[in-house]
């Protein structure tokens, strides 16, 4: 699975909830609706929940973290992934060369059901 099949998987696992709650359970509908809407959150700001509140993130089985690579680590990523590992080739560039050359500037850690993704941004 990539980054976003498991984001779609845990947001419709997500709105699946809801709405069987919504149809069993008037109480739990009401503090829903008061925190969250009467349809819950859309899949932007299910995300960004997730990103933000722990409690929401392991409730709903979806972690996600995001990190900016410093300058070494941006290097090693050019020298792994673009680079074949040469030897001869230069791979301690600054920033500025490295944007040049659309090296990802942060990595994006996902976790959902024991499974976990790193894509680079």
């Amino acid at each position: 699975m990539n980054k976003e099949q498991i984001i779609d998987e845990a947001y419709e696992n997500y709105r699946k909830t809801i709405l069987t709650e919504f149809f069993e359970n008037t109480k739990e509908l009401r503090k829903w609706a008061a925190v969250e809407g009467p349809g819950g959150y859309n899949k932007k700001e299910f995300i960004n929940k997730c990103k933000t509140n722990p409690e929401f993130s392991e409730t709903w089985g979806l972690k996600i973290e995001e990190r900016e690579l410093n300058t070494q680590e941006r290097n090693e990523w050019f020298q792994v992934h673009l680079n074949g590992n040469n030897p001869l080739m230069k791979s301690d560039w600054k920033d500025f060369e490295l944007d040049q050359q659309n090296i990802p500037t942060k990595v994006i850690t996902i976790t959902y059901n024991n499974e976990t993704i790193e894509s680079y941004e």
